[in-house]
């Protein structure tokens, strides 16, 4: 039997379940998270430009374009929607696929669930699905995949398909194994791109979210796509990993959830440079290390971590996101890496500068070794009176080990949004994501957001 006749086969049962009450929580915590993430990013890059590259098709259909008062048809929303979610670095982890499932998932299913005026409830059981099935494919693919390929556009497509689909047709199995599989030929996303200073990262959490909204409005229309995409000689895994593990992609499947064990961002930039970011500040508030005082900062860690953020010079606010010398330097100085972090006066602050020139980057391969599961970092500092302090982390905070609360939720969601849509809205709308088992999804009235 196809991977994807499992899979769709526990899509359905899932959906059909009866809501269990802690996994109804956690995707109650994946759609405010992913709120969260997104306002901010309705205020920049490439949701600016998007919104008018659009807006021919924006004011039509029922699908909202979060954060700028309007409406459009689900797969233009999704595009849109998705695109912010991933802007500002602030959406959800699943860290043993090196996924972002947020970003994709919650902007196909809120779309088409706002179209079809789908209840609270069908949302949140669409998000658990879109969490299970797509995170398993990616940790199947690890950690080969992210060598070359951006997991958020591609695996992204096959979370947005599936929650996109079984909301438009719940109990066919056969339409949501075709949405799958449609979408698994649309995969993409070049890690190049991350590399780059260009807008085209959160595009592909756009285009994934937009792919699944078509994938599955073709499928439940009668559209076919190839059962065996996964783990044919030429599909998926044979393409984009050099090695699979495809037992992963259904092991636990409808037992153990892995929406219950996403990581919630604490730092606006990615999540490589976050162990390192926690060391140094467990260091600065442990021995109360001045920034003045530092004379030497050198960092270990996994291989993965050092390719991907080993900038020395960041120029730009993404080229910052992506400097693990500048982000531990500036928590180091200020004490967070918050969104104001890269600000332009904070990425001219001669203070973090000087501080930057002080750190060094060692790749360790023996911290590697369990990556992606774990992201092995030692942090050690010396200052200027000889003293030598050192930290290790082999998680993050946010990561399963040390989960955010409810309340730290909360807060991260006010903290975000309230800038963009004020602070009384904020809380009101905090307060309906809990209890958005009992509402309609447009009882959001999230296409009545518009700037502050």
């Amino acid at each position: 039997m196809a991977l994807l006749h499992e899979l769709s086969k526990y899509a359905v049962a899932e959906v059909g379940r009866t809501a269990r009450r802690e996994i109804t929580r956690h995707a109650k915590r994946a759609v405010l998270d992913w709120l969260a993430a997104t306002y901010p990013g309705t205020r920049c890059a490439p949701a600016l430009q998007l919104v008018q590259a659009c807006r021919d098709e924006l004011g039509v259909g029922a699908s909202s374009v979060v954060g700028f008062g309007t409406t459009s048809f689900p797969a233009t929303a999704a595009w849109i929607n998705g695109s912010a979610s991933h802007a500002v670095e602030f959406d959800d982890i699943y860290r043993e696929a090196v996924y972002h499932p947020g970003s994709p998932t919650v902007a196909a299913a809120l779309a088409i669930a706002e179209a079809r005026d789908a209840s609270g409830g069908e949302l949140l059981a669409a998000v658990v699905v879109g969490y299970e099935v797509a995170t398993r494919i990616g940790a199947a693919l690890q950690p080969s995949h992210v060598r070359r390929f951006h997991a958020t556009g591609t695996i992204g497509c096959l979370g947005a398909a599936v929650a996109a689909a079984v909301l438009l047709r719940p109990r066919d199995a056969q339409a949501v194994r075709h949405a799958m599989a449609t979408a698994a030929t649309f995969a993409s996303g070049l890690q190049q791109a991350l590399r780059s200073e260009a807008m085209t990262k959160p595009l592909h959490a756009g285009h994934a979210a937009a792919v699944g909204v078509r994938a599955a409005q073709a499928a439940a229309h009668g559209v076919t796509g190839a059962a065996d995409i996964l783990e044919a000689e030429l599909g998926l895994g044979a393409v984009m990993a050099e090695q699979t593990d495809w037992s992963r992609a259904t092991q636990g499947l409808g037992e153990s959830y892995h929406i219950a064990r996403v990581t919630h961002k604490v730092h606006a930039c990615c999540g490589h440079i976050f162990p390192a970011i926690d060391a140094a500040l467990a260091l600065r508030a442990r021995h109360g290390i001045d920034a003045g005082r530092i004379a030497a900062i050198h960092v270990a860690s996994y291989p993965q971590a050092v390719e991907a953020t080993g900038r020395f010079e960041p120029r730009t606010p993404y080229e910052a996101k992506f400097s693990l010398p500048y982000a531990v330097s500036h928590a180091l100085v200020h004490g967070s890496v918050g969104l104001d972090a890269f600000a332009s006066e904070r990425l001219a602050s001669a203070e973090v500068r000087a501080l930057m020139r002080l750190c060094t980057l060692e790749a360790v391969p023996e911290l590697g070794q369990r990556f992606p599961s774990r992201r092995d970092t030692r942090v050690t500092i010396r200052t200027t009176d000889g003293a030598e302090f050192a930290e290790f982390r082999a998680f993050r905070r946010g990561d399963p080990e040390f989960p955010l609360a409810d309340a730290e939720l909360d807060a991260k969601f006010e903290a975000l949004s309230a800038p963009v849509i004020g602070a009384a809205r904020a809380q009101a709308l905090r307060a309906q994501v809990w209890r958005l088992d009992e509402l309609r999804v447009r009882d959001l009235r999230l296409a009545l957001d518009n700037r502050q």
